[in-house]
């Protein structure tokens, strides 16, 4: 086969995978929005079915044959097409070690597993959940050790979502921001707490919607290509950067719980919507990674959207939305509001500086489960454990602690150290972007083009063309956690008086 003959066939191989990938994306998004409960075994049937259509076109010996060509001639492509080839030799090369059969199972129990992590959570029934968890944890394991039977198995999971994080490079990082968090909150813990009782009032469900349509006004995100729904644990996809997708969740007694939902995930699709045209379609055509992705949704959420900037340009809008309940509020006592911090149950609802407490729980449970010293059984007592530990907090129920988070249930192990890393990235970019624009006065404009001009400039259009540390690199240096410690204490000891 000639490189030209190579060039084709990876073509068409692309076009194929991306129709698989693009209707089994479709159904888990209908999955987790509208599709009836007892929809889940024949959706899983199908699921099972493509996934294996994917085995057999991601093993096949003509592609195999395509991707070995082109990736002995990888220096005498272009650089987009090197990268391609290299994304795709390195998936080639893990995909062809992992049995069909496990493969295709582990299609089938993600599709499952999240439709009884969802009955378990409304039903606060964790023992209906827990044969699901175990095997979903059992068969990852099992699918680290085909893929890379070198790694530590939990260093693998880790690196499928970072590439090149391990747990010594995690436990450095969470051993930083114990030492500067922790202390931190206990000085907060002896200051006369924020009253933030008006955000959970009552805020009907239809003049919250409206309020999400004003709040994606703002992110300036182009709405042919970009929607919004409901579901019980907000999440994003995207199908190409022409058609990206947000879920939120509304809760009538809690206002600022789907306003940074709606924020965090907006974060998300920008970085989706504003891939390179040149890469749309193919295996860079996405958020490098989730830790890069998170620093998205997460510089979204808290360094924009619980600044004093961002607060002071929503509260018109909510004064006038909500008169009665925001009749005694003024911007000063809204800003405080929204930056409360106090160590809470819930960890898409975790204020800022504590949020990367509930991140640390879930990374020692992850930890302790690949190692063996715990089965999923011991979930639930552990996690509580912890969480008195680490937070200081009793969890009352399993829908608050063990079941609360979606990940597990569809096999994203590995991925929560993610929101940490991307938590701490921000302030480092922040100090990048402010050397060319305010973003304070950027946001007092009522509209974010600018920021996002600049992040599409600088992170969002290369996709996966670097790797994680790469694109980091060449837009802050090396990564330096005390950035973010830093940030943090500026910031609440202002707010608390410290």
């Amino acid at each position: 086969m000639t490189r030209e003959e190579a060039l084709l066939k990876l073509e068409e191989f692309e076009k194929v995978s991306n129709a698989l990938g693009h209707a089994m994306g479709i159904m888990y998004y209908d999955a987790a929005t509208v599709a009836p409960k007892g929809s889940a075994q024949g959706r899983a049937e199908t699921l099972g079915q493509l996934a294996g259509m994917m085995y057999e076109l991601e093993t096949s010996p003509e592609h195999e044959e395509s991707i070995e060509v082109l990736f002995k001639e990888k220096e005498e492509l272009s650089f987009v097409e090197r990268r391609k080839i290299e994304e795709m030799h390195e998936g080639f090369e893990k995909m062809k070690k992992i049995p069909k059969e496990l493969f295709t199972s582990y299609q089938m129990l993600s599709s499952e597993s999240d439709a009884v992590w969802h009955e378990a959570k409304e039903k606060n029934d964790f023992a209906m959940f827990e044969p699901y968890l175990q095997k979903m944890f059992d068969m990852t394991k099992e699918i680290y050790s085909y893929t890379d039977p070198e790694k530590d198995p939990y260093d693998a999971a880790l690196n499928s979502y970072e590439k090149g994080l391990t747990k010594e490079r995690c436990d450095e990082f969470f051993k930083a921001l114990r030492e500067k968090i922790v202390p931190l909150i206990r000085r907060i813990q002896e200051k006369e707490q924020i009253d933030d009782s008006v955000l959970h009032l009552n805020y009907p469900k239809a003049q919250q919607e409206e309020f999400s349509e004003y709040l994606i006004d703002i992110m300036d995100i182009n709405r042919d290509n970009f929607i919004i729904g409901e579901t019980e644990h907000p999440f994003t996809t995207n199908f190409t950067k022409k058609d990206v997708r947000i879920t939120t969740h509304y809760h009538e007694n809690a206002l600022a719980s789907s306003l940074y939902s709606v924020v965090h995930e907006c974060g998300h699709a920008l970085y989706e919507l504003h891939t390179g045209d040149e890469l749309m379609n193919t295996c860079l055509g996405g958020g490098v990674s989730m830790a890069i992705h998170e620093s998205q949704s997460r510089f979204y959420e808290n360094i924009i959207g619980r600044s004093e900037a961002f607060t002071n340009l929503i509260y018109p809008f909510l004064k006038e939305k909500f008169s009665e309940q925001f009749k005694d509020v003024d911007e000063k006592s809204f800003y405080k509001m929204i930056n409360r911090a106090e160590p809470s149950l819930i960890r898409t609802e975790a204020d800022e500086l504590t949020y990367s407490l509930h991140v640390m729980v879930r990374y020692e449970l992850e930890k302790a489960m690949f190692k063996g010293e715990i089965t999923a059984k011991d979930l639930p007592e552990m996690w509580k454990k912890l969480y008195k530990e680490y937070l200081g907090v009793d969890v009352p129920d399993d829908k608050q602690g063990v079941l609360q988070d979606s990940h597990w249930s569809n096999g994203n192990i590995g991925y929560f150290p993610s929101y940490a890393l991307g938590s701490a990235y921000g302030p480092q970019i922040l100090l990048e972007m402010e050397m060319e624009l305010n973003l304070a006065e950027e946001i007092a404009s009522g509209k974010l083009t600018k920021g996002n001009a600049w992040l599409e400039e600088h992170i969002w259009k290369f996709g996966c063309l670097y790797t994680p540390t790469e694109l980091f690199e060449k837009v802050c240096g090396k990564f330096d956690p005390t950035y973010y410690t830093d940030y943090l204490e500026k910031k609440f000891s202002e707010i608390y008086g410290l």
